[in-house]
């Protein structure tokens, strides 16, 4: 049977290919149903910037009997490649320049998991920023509210995520990328371990391992089935992550027991939090505390100056390099005309790194990451803000503004996303749930925090949140369901 727009949004990923396995609806058909919800939305909130091949459009053949069997994807148009598929990295300079002749170690995975790709998602460019506005593309927009922002960099994921085009979506995130549109978005967003999931081959550990692939998603469940799908090393990978215990999926109502958990609004650059989520963050850490869990007030102590040394460095050192290899590739000289003044501005910073800036970074990672570690002993879980407030307008947060420079650019990033980048340096897996919304509506993500390879502690508290304050039935005013 065919389902009208309602029903199909109605699902999740896995409901979704439940129908498919029991024959209540064709892949081919959840794949139409998924392409008129873009034609019929995305002009309005353009989240989707590029079509892919034909080919691409039907799970892989081979792909039967895989949990997201026929289950419409769209992947972000950024690190990960599609064979075939175009990537132009948000970027005018990028722009037409570059087809993969191969599928990633990544998408390999998603498709064996049975995934249907329709298209690419927009991203900022080189994905350096909170929000998704390139001037390649123009902005994405918050399906809560048309003039705020979808977050960044994986913005044109999560807002098509969150309109119901697509039930899960490809992101990645090295400082908040995955998590700052999740909570903009309403939605889940989990950064697994460093480690966790495939970056290769053309990366190893991208921007120093602070780089990580996942998805956005709507559900828990849909976010650990696809972390059971692509996770583990690589054929090359530098490392291994300990495996879990057991799949990720059957921590999803698994009991997380009484937790010691912390919770903080101590924010980098000492940021300046919004009052509605002061207010939301200790009415969830009263709730948890309902839960049964030991919740107290804590935070973990770093030299946050040494914090922002390594991660500037890391920042526009990897900026600077990608802008040269792909100028290496394409022949194009940076310059104002093909770069954002931003990027323009980072790059040049990054060519004027040395060897020893490079090696103080790694030396100071390696102290704000040992200064951190302990506090995950006394602690299992951290809860955070994800982001300082809700959703900001769009045109706040402008990477066209050739007064900013590098330092100014990355301090108007991390003043306004003042709670993620530290555990991408870190490495650990943090999670933003969309538990609370603002008086205007808008969603308030939380995040939660845990020690490194602790993917499984998240999922459970997670979905014994998703219980116990669920979100599902909340949409945004733009969606699928109101067409």
């Amino acid at each position: 049977m065919a389902l009208t727009l309602e029903e199909y949004a109605a699902q999740d990923g896995l409901g979704l290919a439940a129908l498919v396995r029991s024959g209540d609806v064709s892949a081919a058909e959840l794949a139409e149903t998924a392409q008129r919800a873009i034609a019929a939305l995305n002009p309005t909130i353009n989240a989707v910037i590029g079509d892919v091949p034909a080919a691409l459009h039907a799970p892989a053949p081979d792909s039967a009997g895989a949990p997201f069997h026929g289950v419409p994807f769209l992947i972000k148009d950024l690190v990960m490649h599609a064979e075939g598929v175009a990537c132009d990295m948000g970027s005018r300079f990028v722009h037409g320049s570059f087809t993969s002749p191969h599928d990633t170690e990544l998408m390999r995975r998603f498709k064996a998991a049975g995934l249907t790709t329709l298209g690419r998602t927009n991203t900022p460019e080189m994905g350096f920023s909170i929000t998704t506005e390139p001037v390649l593309y123009g902005p994405t927009r918050n399906p809560w509210d048309l003039t705020r922002s979808a977050g960044g960099s994986s913005g044109g994921s999560a807002a098509a995520v969150a309109a119901g085009l697509v039930p899960v979506a490809h992101a990645n995130d090295g400082g908040g990328s995955i998590r700052i549109p999740a909570a903009c978005c309403g939605l889940v967003g989990l950064k697994p371990t460093r480690g966790r999931t495939p970056t290769g081959p053309e990366f190893g550990q991208p921007l120093k391992g602070m780089g990580i692939e996942h998805v956005v998603t709507r559900t828990v469940r849909d976010c650990a089935a696809l972390l059971d799908a692509v996770q583990g090393p690589g054929v090359g990978d530098p490392f291994e992550v300990a495996p879990p215990a057991r799949p990720y999926l059957q921590e999803v109502g698994a009991d997380p027991g009484r937790l010691r958990i912390a919770f903080s609004l101590n924010g980098v650059m000492q940021a300046e939090i919004d009052p509605e989520m002061r207010d939301a963050l200790r009415q969830v850490a009263k709730h948890l505390e309902h839960l049964g869990h030991h919740v107290e007030e804590a935070s973990p102590v770093f030299d946050e100056a040494q914090f922002h040394a390594a991660n500037l460095t890391y920042w526009c050192g990897f900026l600077a390099a990608g802008v040269l290899g792909v100028g290496q590739l394409n022949g194009r000289a940076p310059s104002n005309e093909l770069l954002e003044a931003t990027t323009l501005a980072c790059y040049e910073y990054g060519l004027g790194l040395s060897l020893i800036d490079g090696e103080m970074a790694d030396a100071f990672a390696n102290i704000v990451c040992r200064s951190v570690a302990p506090f995950f002993r006394q602690y299992d879980v951290l809860l955070t803000p994800t982001t300082a407030a809700a959703a900001l307008p769009l045109g706040f947060s402008n990477g066209n503004d050739a007064s900013l420079g590098a330092k100014g650019w990355y301090d108007h990033l991390f003043r306004h996303a003042p709670f993620t980048a530290l555990y991408n340096m870190t490495g650990q897996p943090a999670i933003s749930l969309p538990l609370c919304s603002d008086s205007a509506g808008r969603p308030l993500g939380m995040q939660f925090v845990s020690r490194f390879g602790a993917e499984d502690l998240l999922i459970r508290l997670a979905a014994q949140l998703e219980q116990s304050l669920p979100w599902q039935r909340r949409r945004p005013s733009t969606h699928v369901a109101s067409l």
